[in-house]
């Protein structure tokens, strides 16, 4: 998929879709739209195609000078690949021990990669969300290929018998962009979802939050993401927007050193070597061990459900973040028991 590195605050590089530009004004880019196209629920936001060659962030400002919202189209990730992460790829591992447990009314959307066909995930896996291993066809399994396999399985360990509805965000190397996002949280947003897990994000050329994206969440009981593998206390979305859950990744009882940070995380919970469901394919028999933020947030989801049996989502939010022990300069920690 197409992409652009471009650095307009020095020490602040973001990747963004060339040619494309979001904005809730599109008579005002229409002179030099190729075409635009709604996208629902995102406060009548539109995606923009523009000729080749135009220097979106000029465009910006200059609709921005003249009141109107307008953003680039900033690539998502499953993980930050493009701004360091985690110390390797997943290793193959042994199956960790897993109970489906008694199937409860509590439903968990899972926006990723999409899901194998996996033992674990059969009541929920269909073709029309399968993980593609190798898109490319070179033999070699793609970077992020099984990253909504092993979410879905962290999720389902923490909290057995909950129902599962995954969407296929991300490719097979994790990545998507702002505009998919919002076209999928439109599609979701018919079905019940009492959490909503979402183990990627990224950064925008300003640090500002994402275009419509707020307005997209607003509707959801309960959000949680990762606050990605950066290292670093800038803004990662949609995890720093208010009323999401952003998780940190612990290793041990410290900061993941890949992990970012600031007030703007709520939740740390264990994101070094973890092991979940997998992909079949080359050296893998269908189970992993993987580090980064993504499945820390996982671990937090599955918590967080496990709450919701027992009171509605917002509150089970507040119970999460109210409760446990926690870390000087980090906060609240997942409890122990919760892992």
């Amino acid at each position: 998929m197409r992409s652009r590195l471009v650095e307009p605050l020095p020490g602040r590089p973001v990747h963004i879709r060339p040619d494309e530009l979001l904005t809730s004004s599109p008579a005002a880019v229409a002179r030099w739209a190729l075409a635009a196209e709604p996208l629902p629920g995102a406060g009548r936001v539109h995606r923009v195609r523009l000729p080749p060659g135009t220097d979106v962030i000029d465009l910006t400002a200059a609709l921005r000078d003249r009141g109107h919202p307008a953003s680039p189209n900033h690539l998502l990730t499953g993980q930050p690949l493009f701004f360091g992460g985690p110390g390797g790829p997943p290793a193959p591992a042994a199956a960790p021990p897993y109970a489906p447990g008694e199937q409860c009314d509590v439903t968990v959307a899972v926006l990723d990669t999409g899901l194998a066909p996996h033992p674990w995930l059969a009541p929920w896996y269909s073709d029309d969300i399968a993980e593609t291993p190798d898109a490319d066809g070179d033999g070699v399994r793609d970077r992020q290929a099984g990253h909504g396999t092993f979410v879905a399985g962290l999720i389902l360990r923490q909290a057995p018998g909950v129902r599962l509805r995954a969407l296929r965000l991300l490719d097979s190397d994790g990545v998507s962009d702002e505009a998919a996002l919002l076209r999928s949280l439109a599609t979701l947003r018919g079905a019940r979802a009492d959490v909503v897990n979402l183990s990627f994000g990224g950064h925008t050329f300003d640090d500002a939050p994402p275009l419509g994206l707020a307005e997209a969440l607003a509707g959801f009981p309960a959000v949680v993401a990762c606050a990605g593998n950066t290292a670093s206390p800038r803004p990662f979305w949609p995890a720093a927007l208010p009323g999401v859950v952003a998780v940190g990744a612990l290793d041990g009882d410290a900061r993941a050193e890949f992990s970012a940070y600031g007030p703007w995380v709520d939740v740390w919970a264990p994101g070094v070597g973890l092991t979940s469901s997998f992909l079949e394919y080359g050296d893998f028999r269908g189970y992993a061990t993987w580090s980064g933020t993504s499945f820390a947030a996982a671990l937090v989801t599955g918590a967080l459900a496990r709450l919701c049996r027992e009171a509605p989502p917002d509150r089970a939010v507040r119970r999460l973040l109210g409760g446990g022990r926690r870390i000087a300069d980090l906060g609240v920690v997942l409890a122990s028991g919760d892992r």
